[in-house]
């Protein structure tokens, strides 16, 4: 059976594909001059590795990261009244944040393992159809936090979805993302819209 044209039309939408992997997205570099934008985990012929720390100072560090997971108000209710068979899902998906963050060295491959010194996880209902989740990590090292925060929140919500999945599957996890990070060689960053404690 000849395919040629279906063939060529398969060969063409790779190409584009292919191509648009190397256009960056112009939120990536957002909070970087672009003549500063270098790939620490890529060595002098692109390969990926470990980044060496061993000549960092140690100082003090800190992130914050959250993620939101929007329900049906009916859910969120069922969550906030204690009326869950499984039990109190802010309580289960606090440890499983905090384990996760202790964990992240094991499920991202370049991240040093860290010996965290304080992990804390908030959960809160946001209206009457969301949960917002808040992780913090510090630490006193030589390289940042901002996985660690970011793990902790998003496997936070990866529970919250799996505890009550049951009733609603069409829960949705959004806005992961890094609110602020204290310490290290790069300085402060804040998100421009973020809401974070003092």
């Amino acid at each position: 059976m000849y395919e040629g044209p279906r063939l060529q039309l398969a060969a063409c939408s790779l190409q584009l594909m292919a191509s648009s992997l190397y256009l960056p997205h112009p939120l990536h570099f957002l909070h970087l001059p672009r003549s500063n934008v270098v790939l620490t985990h890529l060595d002098s012929q692109g390969r990926a590795n470990m980044v060496d720390v061993t000549d960092k100072a140690v100082t003090s560090r800190e992130a914050v990261a959250e993620a939101l997971v929007r329900m049906l108000p009916a859910t969120l209710q069922m969550i906030v009244s204690g009326g869950h068979p499984k039990g109190d899902v802010f309580a289960v998906a606090r440890i499983a944040g905090i384990q996760a963050a202790k964990k992240t060295s094991d499920l991202i491959p370049l991240c040093h393992p860290l010996m965290l010194t304080s992990i804390k996880v908030h959960l809160t209902a946001e209206g009457d159809n969301a949960v917002r989740i808040t992780a913090s990590c510090k630490l006193a090292g030589q390289t940042g936090v901002e996985m660690e925060a970011l793990t902790a929140a998003s496997i936070a919500a990866l529970t919250i979805y799996d505890m009550c999945k049951a009733v609603d599957r069409g829960m949705v996890i959004e806005s992961v993302r890094l609110l602020e990070k204290l310490g290290g060689k790069s300085g402060h960053f804040i998100a421009d819209d973020a809401q974070v404690a003092p």
